[in-house]
Order: C-alpha cells, then sequence, then structure tokens
C-alpha cells in the first residue's frame, strides 16, 4: 500500500514578547504567521465510502487545526510564564485572549508546542509528518517527527 504525505496550509495572527530578550523582540510584537501542517498515512481502500482515497479529508484536518490551534491563537498574546506576576496582572488587563506557556515563546518552541497539541487530536491512522511556522515571509521553524 502506498504512503502518501499531504499538507494544508493555515494563517493566524499573535502577538508575543521575549522575556529578557537581548533585543526589540523584548517588547510585545505581532507577527502573520503562516502555518503548515504535513499528515502521513495510507489513503483509506474502501471503494464507495465517502473518504475512499483520503489520509484524512482535508475539511477534518481543517477542523482539527482550527479548534486546537487557529482559534486559540489568532489575535492572542504569548508570553513565558516567568513574566513577573505585576507585568502578567497588567497584560491580563489588556486583553483576554493571553496565552502563558512554560518556555520562550520563539518560533521553534512555539512549532514543537504545536506538534504536541496536534499530536493528541489526530485520528490513530493518521501521523503528523512535519510543521513549517513563518513568523515572517523570509523565517520559519520546521518540526518533523523523525526527529523526536
Amino acid at each position: 500500500m502506498a504512503h502518501v504525505r499531504v499538507t494544508k496550509r493555515f494563517h493566524f495572527e499573535m502577538a508575543h514578547s521575549l522575556f529578557e530578550y537581548d533585543g526589540l523582540c523584548k517588547n510585545i510584537h505581532g507577527h502573520s504567521y503562516n502555518l503548515e501542517i504535513t499528515i502521513s498515512g495510507q489513503p483509506l481502500k474502501n471503494p464507495g465510502h465517502p473518504k475512499d482515497g483520503m489520509i484524512l479529508d482535508f475539511t477534518d484536518l481543517k477542523n482539527i487545526v482550527k479548534t486546537n490551534i487557529t482559534q486559540q491563537f489568532d489575535h492572542s498574546l504569548m508570553v513565558n510564564s516567568l513574566v513577573p506576576e505585576d507585568q502578567m496582572e497588567l497584560l491580563k488587563k489588556t486583553t483576554n485572549r493571553l496565552i502563558v506557556v512554560d518556555f520562550q515563546p520563539t518560533t521553534e518552541n512555539i512549532v514543537t508546542y504545536i506538534a504536541g497539541i496536534l499530536q493528541q487530536h489526530l485520528p490513530e491512522r493518521v501521523s503528523l509528518y512535519s510543521i513549517r511556522l513563518y513568523e515572517t515571509v523570509t523565517s520559519f521553524a520546521e518540526w518533523f517527527a523523525s526527529d523526536n
């Protein structure tokens, strides 16, 4: 049986700041993130079934990513949990879409975080192959299952 990979692209807007960073990114700033999710598996071989020939219906993949990633991240502010409590309280007053994570919210760490979330929500017969997260048009981080 053939093993195939398929990719779907997504987009979201999110702000972040890098705690104690030694450059401009220590300030709250936003990005127009582009996200590519590649899954792999064997296409369903079930003639007459509505999903015949698919690893996973693109609509189903879209719904998984939308529910667990883009709806959560879009127009949110992601910050490191190491931000002092007084500053965290001020941030909470400025947005109701604050995501506090236990890591520095770099593109490298965010792509790994996304992988962890998606692996919990994909059907058993589907594998997460790779993720590419563009922070800008020219800068991205990649995560590959084979490396992890």
